[in-house]
């Protein structure tokens, strides 16, 4: 038996990310990520501002008329591969998860960036995060280099 797939709304529009929605946005992002889990990444102003500004920014918006639903920043280049498109961050707002909303934004933002000249569109997701995992396999993404992050605790004197 499958699954039935997320209703879509289309009532839910897309448009590409403004200035007009840093506050709502950085607003939803404190709200959704807990950035412990990744000390080596930070959810700030400058975290958003630097896909917007950056090469082929491909930052997008979910709007259910002007509430934000949810949202998603990518821009080009990932590490020294200036040919590779990164999603960095992506986040449905609770009350509009499970929707669709995600894949949504994750297509359109694929989309900028392969239209930019992605070869390739690199995210990642944090191990427990079967949730993100699961949305972006069903977007083609797939699984590839693993890294551990090896923390020491250093006792204080």
């Amino acid at each position: 038996m499958s699954t039935p797939a997320a209703p879509q709304h289309p009532a839910i529009g897309l448009e590409p990310m403004a200035a007009t929605h840093l506050a709502d946005v950085l607003a939803l992002g404190r709200e959704v990520y807990d950035t412990r889990v990744k000390p080596y990444t930070s959810w700030s102003l400058s975290a958003i501002a630097g896909h917007m500004d950056g090469e082929a920014s491909a930052c997008w918006v979910a709007l259910d008329g002007d509430r934000l639903a949810g949202f998603v920043l990518g821009s080009m280049g990932f590490d020294q591969r200036a040919d590779w498109g990164n999603l960095e961050w992506i986040a449905s707002a609770p009350a509009y998860q499970g929707q669709g909303i995600a894949s949504r934004l994750v297509k359109a933002c694929c989309a900028s960036l392969t239209e930019a000249g992605a070869r390739a569109v690199v995210t990642d997701v944090e191990s427990r995060n079967t949730a993100s995992a699961a949305l972006m396999r069903r977007n083609g993404f797939e699984a590839s280099v693993s890294v551990t992050l090896f923390v020491r605790d250093v006792q204080a004197p």
